[in-house]
């Protein structure tokens, strides 16, 4: 399976002027745990979740402090046409959980973990709850 099997087309693009407050409340809007950030001089980066708790942990105040000082700007890119095995590898190399998916025209989606898992694992084990433990002999 490829990365734009998995991916999510919705993507969340911000500038590094918004606030941390305003990035939650387009992620939480949008249900996604990551934006895209289009900066001019610095080009795309991304802030995740991870980055808006880390700020709040230290007392900064998500009012003032902007997606721009907190956002990541040496990022990772995979392709529409990656493997999901080549995108988690990307991921458990680098230490993160999202990717955001370029094409020749710019940003084209997002794969996180939970999208990866979600194509590894068949529905119905999600419907049916975690696996019983095997049976002592």
């Amino acid at each position: 399976m490829l990365v734009r099997d998995a991916m999510s087309t919705v993507v969340l693009t911000i500038g590094p002027a918004h606030t941390l407050r305003q990035a939650a409340r387009l992620m939480a809007a949008r249900r996604v745990g990551a934006a895209v950030v289009l900066d001019g001089d610095a080009g795309l980066g991304i802030l995740t979740e991870r980055d808006i708790l880390k700020s709040l942990a230290r007392d900064q105040n998500p009012d003032t402090e902007t997606a721009g000082s907190h956002t990541t700007h040496d990022v990772v890119f995979a392709a529409p046409t990656w493997t999901l095995e080549e995108a988690a590898e990307a991921m458990t190399h680098g230490g993160f959980r999202h990717l955001v998916v370029l094409d020749g025209h710019g940003p084209v989606g997002i794969v996180s973990v939970r999208d990866i898992i979600r194509c590894w694992v068949p529905l119905h084990s999600v419907a049916d709850g975690p696996a019983a433990p095997p049976a002592e002999t």
